[in-house]
Formats: C-alpha cells, sequence, structure tokens
C-alpha cells in the first residue's frame, strides 16, 4: 500500500506543480475520511487538484456550481412523477457521486449551503422524507472565494467545522510556472502525458481503514490535549477548539502518518497538520483564510511537545 501512496503523490504533483505540502494535506484529508475545503483566488488550480483527486482512485466525479439561484433540490435530486407508472420517480442529484466538487461554495445561499451539512457528516441525505445512503468512499471538496468578494455568503462556524482541513494553494513559484507554461504550449522536450496510477476506490477504503490502526501513544495524545486546551485557556482566540476538532487532529495525524509510511504518529505529524485543521476553526467566519497560520502557530509556539 505505501507504494500505491507513493504512486499517487507523484501523479498529483505531476498536475499540481510546486505545491508538494498543500498535495500531502489534501491526501491526508481524503485518507482521513474528511471534507476539504480550498480557500483561493480564481485560477490557483483548485478545481484541477479536485479532478486529480478522484482520477488518481477512479473515483466517479461531480462538479456542483454554487450560484445564487442554486436550489437544495438541484444538488440532492427530486422525486418525479412517472404517469406511464403511477408512481413517484426519484432522479439523483450530482450529490450522489464519490467525490464533490463544490464550486464557489460561499456564494450560494445559506439554505443550499445547509443542506450539505448532512450529507458531510452522515454520508446520506434525507429527501421527502427518505433517507438515501451516498455512495463510498464520500469525499467533499468546496472552493471558496475571499469574502471581500462581491455575492460572497459567509460559511456559519457549523458548516466550516464539517471540513476536516482548509487549505490554500498560492502562487506558484517562478520555477514551477515557467514548467506550466513550457509544458502547455508545448515547449517541454521532456513533457509526456501523464496516467494517472492504476487504483481503486477499494484501495482508497482500504488505506482509509488503516489510518485508523496507526497507533497513538498516550505522550501523543497529551500532546494533542494541551494544543486545544490552550485554545480554550487563552483569551486571545475567540473561538476555542471543540472536541470534534481534537478528533480531526488525531485522524489527520494518523493519515499524515500512513502517507509518510509510519505505523506510529509523532509529535511531528500533529504540528504539520495542526494549521490545515484548527486555523479555520480558530477564526470562524468573520475573517479570511490567512496563509500565515497566525493562531495555530501561537498555540504551536505556547505548547511544549515534551511537558509532562
Amino acid at each position: 500500500m505505501h507504494t500505491d501512496l507513493t504512486q499517487a503523490l507523484h501523479y498529483l504533483e505531476g498536475q499540481i506543480l510546486g505545491k508538494p505540502h498543500q498535495i500531502k494535506l489534501a491526501m491526508t484529508c481524503l485518507l482521513a475520511n474528511g471534507h476539504l475545503l480550498i480557500e483561493d483566488l480564481p485560477g490557483m488550480g483548485k478545481t484541477t487538484l479536485s479532478h486529480a483527486l478522484a482520477t488518481v482512485f477512479g473515483l466517479e466525479f461531480a462538479r456542483i456550481q454554487f450560484t445564487s439561484d442554486l436550489l437544495p433540490a438541484d444538488m440532492l435530486g427530486v422525486n418525479i412523477y412517472n404517469t406511464q407508472q403511477g408512481e413517484f420517480e426519484f432522479h439523483k442529484g450530482p450529490i450522489f457521486s464519490q467525490v464533490v466538487l463544490a464550486d464557489e461554495i460561499n456564494r450560494a445561499s445559506p439554505k443550499t449551503q445547509s443542506a450539505l451539512l448532512e450529507a458531510m457528516e452522515e454520508h446520506q441525505v434525507s429527501i421527502d422524507g427518505q433517507t438515501r445512503a451516498l455512495p463510498q468512499p464520500f469525499f467533499v471538496i468546496a472552493t471558496q472565494n475571499p469574502s471581500y468578494q462581491a455575492g460572497t455568503y459567509p460559511l456559519p462556524e457549523s458548516q466550516l467545522d464539517r471540513f476536516l482541513m482548509r487549505i490554500s494553494l498560492g502562487y506558484p513559484d517562478n520555477e514551477a510556472e515557467k514548467r506550466m507554461l513550457r509544458e502547455s504550449a508545448g515547449m517541454s522536450s521532456h513533457h509526456q502525458p501523464r496516467q494517472a496510477p492504476p487504483l481503486s476506490s477499494e484501495q482508497l477504503q482500504t488505506l482509509q481503514s488503516q489510518v485508523c490502526k496507526v497507533h497513538v501513544s498516550d505522550p501523543i495524545v497529551d500532546y494533542l490535549l494541551r494544543l486545544v486546551n490552550q485554545s480554550r485557556d487563552n483569551s486571545e482566540f475567540p473561538y476555542p477548539l471543540s472536541p470534534r476538532a481534537s478528533k480531526a487532529l488525531l485522524r489527520a495525524a494518523q493519515a499524515w502518518a500512513l502517507l509518510h509510511q509510519r505505523d506510529y504518529v509523532l509529535p511531528e505529524d500533529l504540528q504539520a497538520i495542526f494549521t490545515a485543521v484548527a486555523e479555520h476553526r480558530l477564526r470562524g467566519s468573520q475573517t479570511d483564510y490567512r496563509d500565515d497560520g497566525l493562531l495555530s502557530q501561537r498555540i504551536l509556539s505556547l505548547t511544549d511537545p515534551l511537558a509532562a
């Protein structure tokens, strides 16, 4: 399975140039069976990354363009009366896919945003009094525009908390952008079409089950609790980390360790994923994502990983 992960990472790094850390975080989120929020300006590669994550594991992919007039039924599906059969037939919406890209999620109304809550938390939806299970694995990748752009509705804290991680791709460095331009113009003599490794959704589910088996020692759990309690006991953090955040940190650290071919968690694993898991929870919905991870880095600096 370690070979599978190495192949998947190599493919993704060929699709999104110059962003190895963000790619590892996105892969960690998928392995941890969470959901990913990507906030950035248009044209940074958010959709490319989303589609590549689905392709690398052979997952069914659907893209939903969130707009101000999008209705929950447009996303979930609707019952339509069949006059020939004399009964209602359910027509599935795009939410019934293994990887769902909710593009520009904060351009939809709060009512439509909230329709994702049950799907993300329970992996099921309720329509006309009937509960319908979503396919497995089920992974939501939502992209979000900065709130200062026109026509956006901020995600409430309850919705933000459903995302295991929040990342930003940012601008590529000069070398990566130069390589991208040369390849897009057919100027690179070494450029060959990249084939996705022959992985499957079953292999992904096996990897996801292995995440829970990654060993977490008591000192690691104590370190995690000290990080969480730092946000609760210190008044400079207006939005303390919840027990759901604690579980998210633990699961993400286990997935990060598995991604690095280890069956045990180190303090460095928690530190590597802490900003992506905690920053959007610490900030709430009132401020934009900041790539500096100022609040989460403050907590890391105040917390001793070796304290008794």
